[in-house]
Protein backbone atom coordinates (compact mmCIF):
# COMPACT_ATOMS: atom_id res chain seq x y z
CA UNK A 1 0.00 0.00 0.00
CA UNK A 2 1.46 3.38 -0.94
CA UNK A 3 1.68 6.44 1.82
CA UNK A 4 0.44 9.03 -0.55
CA UNK A 5 -0.62 12.44 0.51
CA UNK A 6 -2.96 12.76 -2.52
CA UNK A 7 -5.64 10.55 -3.09
CA UNK A 8 -5.32 7.89 -5.95
CA UNK A 9 -6.28 4.79 -7.35
CA UNK A 10 -4.00 1.98 -8.65
CA UNK A 11 -6.93 -0.44 -10.16
CA UNK A 12 -9.82 0.25 -12.67
CA UNK A 13 -12.95 0.11 -10.22
CA UNK A 14 -11.38 2.76 -7.65
CA UNK A 15 -10.66 4.91 -10.68
CA UNK A 16 -14.02 4.90 -12.05
CA UNK A 17 -15.72 4.88 -8.75
CA UNK A 18 -14.07 8.97 -7.73
CA UNK A 19 -14.98 10.04 -11.54
CA UNK A 20 -18.26 8.49 -11.10
CA UNK A 21 -18.70 10.93 -7.77
CA UNK A 22 -17.64 13.76 -9.59
CA UNK A 23 -19.71 13.43 -12.04
CA UNK A 24 -22.77 12.34 -9.85
CA UNK A 25 -22.18 16.40 -8.24
CA UNK A 26 -22.37 17.73 -12.13
CA UNK A 27 -18.38 18.76 -12.04
CA UNK A 28 -16.05 18.54 -15.35
CA UNK A 29 -13.26 16.21 -14.99
CA UNK A 30 -9.38 17.05 -16.78
CA UNK A 31 -6.78 14.40 -17.54
CA UNK A 32 -3.26 14.52 -17.68
CA UNK A 33 -1.19 11.49 -18.42
CA UNK A 34 2.53 10.84 -17.88
CA UNK A 35 5.59 8.67 -17.39
CA UNK A 36 6.53 10.16 -14.28
CA UNK A 37 9.79 11.73 -13.19
CA UNK A 38 7.57 14.99 -13.18
CA UNK A 39 8.94 18.83 -13.22
CA UNK A 40 7.51 22.23 -13.96
CA UNK A 41 6.65 21.30 -17.29
CA UNK A 42 4.24 18.23 -16.36
CA UNK A 43 2.84 20.51 -13.46
CA UNK A 44 1.66 23.75 -15.91
CA UNK A 45 -0.23 20.91 -17.59
CA UNK A 46 -2.20 20.05 -14.58
CA UNK A 47 -2.65 23.78 -14.19
CA UNK A 48 -4.08 24.11 -17.43
CA UNK A 49 -6.30 21.40 -16.67
CA UNK A 50 -7.38 22.78 -13.49
CA UNK A 51 -8.14 26.31 -15.33
CA UNK A 52 -10.49 24.29 -17.75
CA UNK A 53 -12.08 21.64 -15.31
CA UNK A 54 -13.47 21.19 -11.86
CA UNK A 55 -11.31 18.24 -11.28
CA UNK A 56 -8.13 16.91 -12.37
CA UNK A 57 -6.88 13.35 -12.87
CA UNK A 58 -2.92 12.97 -13.48
CA UNK A 59 -1.72 9.24 -14.61
CA UNK A 60 1.85 7.82 -13.71
CA UNK A 61 2.75 4.98 -15.81
CA UNK A 62 6.11 4.14 -17.79
CA UNK A 63 4.71 2.83 -20.95
CA UNK A 64 6.74 -0.42 -22.40
CA UNK A 65 5.02 -0.44 -25.44
CA UNK A 66 6.51 2.67 -27.00
CA UNK A 67 9.28 1.77 -25.69
CA UNK A 68 12.09 -0.28 -28.44
CA UNK A 69 14.60 -2.76 -27.24
CA UNK A 70 17.82 -1.26 -26.60
CA UNK A 71 15.69 2.10 -25.25
CA UNK A 72 15.81 3.34 -21.57
CA UNK A 73 12.57 1.32 -20.27
CA UNK A 74 14.59 0.24 -17.79
CA UNK A 75 16.45 3.03 -16.60
CA UNK A 76 13.47 5.58 -17.47
CA UNK A 77 13.35 7.89 -13.88
CA UNK A 78 10.99 6.21 -11.53
CA UNK A 79 9.68 8.59 -8.53
CA UNK A 80 6.11 8.22 -7.33
CA UNK A 81 6.55 9.46 -4.08
CA UNK A 82 8.22 12.72 -5.15
CA UNK A 83 6.04 13.25 -8.12
CA UNK A 84 2.69 12.94 -5.93
CA UNK A 85 4.15 15.36 -3.50
CA UNK A 86 4.23 17.71 -6.95
CA UNK A 87 0.81 17.05 -7.79
CA UNK A 88 -0.35 17.23 -4.29
CA UNK A 89 1.13 20.99 -4.45
CA UNK A 90 -0.15 21.43 -8.30
CA UNK A 91 -3.49 20.42 -6.27
CA UNK A 92 -4.21 17.67 -8.78
CA UNK A 93 -7.24 16.06 -7.34
CA UNK A 94 -6.23 12.49 -8.14
CA UNK A 95 -3.47 10.42 -8.94
CA UNK A 96 -4.51 6.96 -11.34
CA UNK A 97 -1.17 4.87 -10.79
CA UNK A 98 -1.89 1.65 -13.07
CA UNK A 99 -0.03 -1.36 -12.54
CA UNK A 100 0.75 -3.07 -16.48
CA UNK A 101 -1.68 -5.43 -15.13
CA UNK A 102 -4.59 -2.95 -15.33
CA UNK A 103 -3.10 -1.63 -18.75
CA UNK A 104 -2.38 -4.35 -20.47
CA UNK A 105 -4.18 -7.39 -18.88
CA UNK A 106 -2.97 -11.15 -19.46
CA UNK A 107 -4.32 -12.01 -23.17
CA UNK A 108 -4.57 -8.33 -24.06
CA UNK A 109 -4.38 -8.37 -27.93
CA UNK A 110 -4.91 -5.25 -29.53
CA UNK A 111 -2.90 -2.32 -30.97
CA UNK A 112 -3.55 0.83 -32.55
CA UNK A 113 -1.50 1.63 -36.16
CA UNK A 114 -1.32 5.19 -36.59
CA UNK A 115 -0.97 6.58 -40.27
CA UNK A 116 -1.20 10.68 -41.18
CA UNK A 117 0.89 13.04 -38.28
CA UNK A 118 2.71 9.09 -37.17
CA UNK A 119 4.55 9.13 -40.70
CA UNK A 120 8.31 10.38 -40.36
CA UNK A 121 10.01 12.64 -38.24
CA UNK A 122 9.84 10.65 -34.53
CA UNK A 123 8.68 6.99 -36.71
CA UNK A 124 11.87 6.94 -38.55
CA UNK A 125 13.87 6.79 -35.78
CA UNK A 126 11.68 4.74 -34.00
CA UNK A 127 9.32 2.90 -35.52
CA UNK A 128 7.28 1.08 -32.58
CA UNK A 129 7.03 4.46 -30.75
CA UNK A 130 3.49 6.26 -31.96
CA UNK A 131 1.60 2.76 -32.21
CA UNK A 132 2.71 2.50 -28.68
CA UNK A 133 1.49 5.64 -27.73
CA UNK A 134 -1.66 5.39 -29.30
CA UNK A 135 -2.48 2.08 -27.81
CA UNK A 136 -1.92 3.73 -24.54
CA UNK A 137 -3.59 6.84 -24.58
CA UNK A 138 -6.85 5.53 -26.00
CA UNK A 139 -6.79 3.28 -23.12
CA UNK A 140 -6.21 5.28 -20.62
CA UNK A 141 -8.94 8.03 -22.04
CA UNK A 142 -11.56 5.20 -21.86
CA UNK A 143 -10.72 4.15 -18.46
CA UNK A 144 -10.62 8.04 -17.14
CA UNK A 145 -13.19 9.15 -19.75
CA UNK A 146 -12.70 12.95 -18.91
CA UNK A 147 -14.13 16.07 -20.82
CA UNK A 148 -10.37 17.66 -21.46
CA UNK A 149 -7.11 15.56 -21.89
CA UNK A 150 -3.85 17.91 -21.96
CA UNK A 151 -0.60 17.47 -23.44
CA UNK A 152 2.30 19.18 -24.06
CA UNK A 153 3.42 21.00 -27.34
CA UNK A 154 7.15 19.43 -26.77
CA UNK A 155 5.93 16.48 -27.86
CA UNK A 156 4.56 18.10 -31.41
CA UNK A 157 4.11 15.11 -33.52
CA UNK A 158 2.88 12.95 -30.48
CA UNK A 159 -0.15 16.28 -29.63
CA UNK A 160 -1.23 15.79 -33.70
CA UNK A 161 -1.00 12.03 -33.49
CA UNK A 162 -3.49 11.97 -30.16
CA UNK A 163 -5.81 14.49 -31.89
CA UNK A 164 -6.39 12.38 -34.83
CA UNK A 165 -6.80 9.36 -32.41
CA UNK A 166 -9.59 10.96 -30.46
CA UNK A 167 -11.17 12.43 -33.53
CA UNK A 168 -10.72 8.85 -35.36
CA UNK A 169 -12.05 7.04 -33.05
CA UNK A 170 -15.18 9.50 -31.39
CA UNK A 171 -13.40 9.41 -27.76
CA UNK A 172 -15.28 12.50 -26.76
CA UNK A 173 -12.65 14.55 -25.34
CA UNK A 174 -11.04 17.64 -26.02
CA UNK A 175 -7.38 17.69 -26.60
CA UNK A 176 -5.76 20.79 -25.18
CA UNK A 177 -2.42 22.17 -25.74
CA UNK A 178 0.13 23.13 -23.23
CA UNK A 179 2.92 25.53 -24.02
CA UNK A 180 6.46 23.71 -23.91
CA UNK A 181 8.07 25.05 -20.51
CA UNK A 182 11.89 25.70 -20.45
CA UNK A 183 14.87 25.94 -18.66
CA UNK A 184 16.09 30.31 -19.08
CA UNK A 185 18.84 29.36 -22.36
CA UNK A 186 15.99 27.53 -23.69
CA UNK A 187 16.34 23.97 -23.06
CA UNK A 188 12.88 22.55 -22.92
CA UNK A 189 12.29 20.64 -20.13
CA UNK A 190 12.41 16.81 -19.83
CA UNK A 191 12.48 14.17 -17.46
CA UNK A 192 15.29 12.62 -19.74
CA UNK A 193 17.34 15.88 -19.22
CA UNK A 194 18.88 14.16 -15.74
CA UNK A 195 20.85 11.96 -18.57
CA UNK A 196 22.78 15.25 -19.54
CA UNK A 197 26.28 15.33 -17.92
CA UNK A 198 27.13 19.20 -16.51
CA UNK A 199 29.21 19.84 -20.45
CA UNK A 200 26.23 18.32 -22.53
CA UNK A 201 23.60 20.43 -20.38
CA UNK A 202 25.62 23.62 -21.41
CA UNK A 203 25.58 22.82 -24.68
CA UNK A 204 22.23 21.73 -24.77
CA UNK A 205 20.85 24.74 -24.78
CA UNK A 206 21.63 25.80 -28.80
CA UNK A 207 19.12 23.34 -29.75
CA UNK A 208 15.88 26.08 -29.14
CA UNK A 209 18.21 28.45 -30.67
CA UNK A 210 18.97 27.11 -33.96
CA UNK A 211 15.28 26.33 -33.77
CA UNK A 212 14.09 30.19 -33.52
CA UNK A 213 16.85 31.00 -36.16
CA UNK A 214 15.16 28.97 -38.42
CA UNK A 215 11.47 30.36 -37.85
CA UNK A 216 12.69 34.44 -37.85
CA UNK A 217 14.30 33.04 -41.81
CA UNK A 218 11.84 31.73 -42.80
CA UNK A 219 9.42 34.77 -41.40
CA UNK A 220 12.01 36.98 -43.48
CA UNK A 221 11.29 35.47 -46.85
CA UNK A 222 13.97 32.73 -46.94
CA UNK A 223 13.15 29.55 -48.09
CA UNK A 224 12.27 26.43 -46.80
CA UNK A 225 15.38 24.33 -48.43
CA UNK A 226 17.39 27.62 -47.09
CA UNK A 227 16.35 27.85 -43.79
CA UNK A 228 16.52 24.05 -43.23
CA UNK A 229 20.18 23.48 -44.31
CA UNK A 230 21.13 26.12 -41.92
CA UNK A 231 19.53 24.62 -39.33
CA UNK A 232 21.08 21.39 -40.49
CA UNK A 233 24.16 22.25 -40.41
CA UNK A 234 23.97 23.83 -36.64
CA UNK A 235 22.78 21.09 -35.31
CA UNK A 236 25.54 19.20 -36.80
CA UNK A 237 28.07 21.44 -35.82
CA UNK A 238 26.98 21.73 -32.17
CA UNK A 239 25.52 18.25 -31.37
CA UNK A 240 26.90 15.01 -31.77
CA UNK A 241 24.00 13.22 -34.01
CA UNK A 242 21.14 14.48 -35.87
CA UNK A 243 18.32 12.44 -36.46
CA UNK A 244 16.41 15.05 -38.04
CA UNK A 245 15.98 18.57 -38.69
CA UNK A 246 12.36 19.60 -40.81
CA UNK A 247 10.07 22.48 -41.34
CA UNK A 248 6.44 20.50 -41.91
CA UNK A 249 2.63 21.99 -41.68
CA UNK A 250 1.99 22.92 -38.39
CA UNK A 251 -1.61 21.65 -39.08
CA UNK A 252 -0.91 18.10 -40.31
CA UNK A 253 2.50 17.94 -40.49
CA UNK A 254 3.01 17.27 -44.02
CA UNK A 255 5.69 18.26 -46.10
CA UNK A 256 6.17 21.79 -47.64
CA UNK A 257 8.47 21.77 -50.56
CA UNK A 258 11.60 24.14 -50.80
CA UNK A 259 10.33 27.06 -51.50
CA UNK A 260 9.54 30.12 -49.42
CA UNK A 261 6.83 29.42 -46.54
CA UNK A 262 3.04 29.89 -46.95
CA UNK A 263 1.64 28.49 -44.26
CA UNK A 264 2.00 28.22 -40.42
CA UNK A 265 4.73 25.45 -39.71
CA UNK A 266 6.45 23.67 -37.30
CA UNK A 267 10.63 23.29 -37.06
CA UNK A 268 11.36 20.29 -35.23
CA UNK A 269 14.66 18.86 -34.72
CA UNK A 270 15.74 15.57 -32.86
CA UNK A 271 19.44 15.35 -31.77
CA UNK A 272 21.62 13.42 -29.47
CA UNK A 273 24.01 14.32 -26.95
CA UNK A 274 26.02 11.36 -25.72
CA UNK A 275 23.45 9.05 -25.13
CA UNK A 276 20.66 11.45 -24.13
CA UNK A 277 18.06 12.39 -26.94
CA UNK A 278 16.83 15.77 -27.21
CA UNK A 279 13.56 16.46 -29.34
CA UNK A 280 12.51 20.18 -29.31
CA UNK A 281 10.07 22.71 -31.88
CA UNK A 282 8.70 26.33 -32.47
CA UNK A 283 6.39 27.92 -34.80
CA UNK A 284 6.81 29.60 -38.12
CA UNK A 285 4.88 31.53 -39.71
CA UNK A 286 4.60 32.95 -43.36
CA UNK A 287 6.30 36.45 -44.33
Amino acid sequence: MLNLQIPHATTLSALRARVRSWRSDGLSVGFVPTMGALHQGHLALVQLAKAQCDRVVASIYVNPAQFAPGEDFEAYPRSVIEDSQKLTEARCDLVYLPTTEVIYPEGFATTISMTGPALGLESDARPHFFNGVATVVAKLLNQVRPDVAVFGEKDYQQLLVIRQLARDLDLGVDIIAGETVRERDGLALSSRNAYLNAEDRQRAGQLNQILKLCAAALADGQSIAQARQAALDACQAGFDGVDYVEVRCAGSLAELGEGRLGVPARVLAAVRLGQTRLIDNCAATPS
